[in-house]
């Protein structure tokens, strides 16, 4: 998709990042608030968490506002509205009735979230379900990433815009390569931990049998 607009910082753009930057601030003064004696692993985990559920629940405090947009029922002068508008410009689905993508941000917006927020409450309380909790977040945050842009990717991409560098680099791959890159480390650490503590189970079972012989 070709674009006609400027690969200049606009005003709207340095507003829009702005406004990321804060999304990012708030999550670690949060993580900072509410880590306590978390290990430093789970620190980093809680700071995408808080940066997750920030993201979503701005986007939907966005998503009346987004709901207003796609359906051009109102124009609101909220700050997640011209976020949005931005974003747009790199993907115009974001301003059209596109039921794929409202369907995506729905999900996103309310279990996504949910789970995440539980996820932060199980690893501030060292809950026994936190990694299941971890594995069925991120692999909700895949498929979300997936259904979002494969349908337009079969169709050609008629809908990205990959001629500006900044819709290309920042707002299309860095943006929503975030929601990528962290939900597959978060499965890898999943991953090890469980097999952690299989291999501890089956060392203490390996003992108790031993101590019967």
């Amino acid at each position: 998709m070709d674009s006609a607009v400027s690969p200049s910082l606009s005003l709207v753009s340095v507003l829009s990042l702005l406004v990321c930057s804060l999304q990012v601030l708030a999550a670690v003064l949060l993580t900072g608030m509410f880590s306590g004696q978390s290990s430093p692993m789970d620190r980093w985990v809680l700071l995408w968490l808080f940066y997750d559920v920030i993201v979503h629940l701005t986007l939907v405090g966005g998503i009346c506002s987004f709901l207003f947009v796609v359906f051009s029922m109102s124009q609101f002068l909220f700050i997640e509205s011209f976020v949005w508008k931005e974003y747009s410009k790199a993907d115009s689905r974001w301003l059209v009735s596109d039921p794929i993508i409202v369907s995506v941000e729905i999900l996103t917006v309310v279990l996504v979230s949910l789970i995440a927020l539980l996820l932060i409450h199980a690893i501030l309380n060292d809950k026994y379900y936190r990694h299941f909790l971890q594995i069925a977040l991120s692999v909700c945050e895949l498929y979300g990433g997936w259904m979002t842009f494969c349908p337009d990717w079969l169709l050609g991409s008629p809908h990205l815009d990959t001629s500006n560098w900044l819709h290309l680099w920042i707002y299309l791959l860095f943006f929503n390569g975030l929601w990528v890159l962290v939900p597959i480390l978060l499965l890898l650490q999943s991953w090890f931990r469980l097999r952690n503590l299989h291999a501890l189970r089956s060392d203490t079972t390996a003992t108790k049998k031993k101590k019967k012989l």
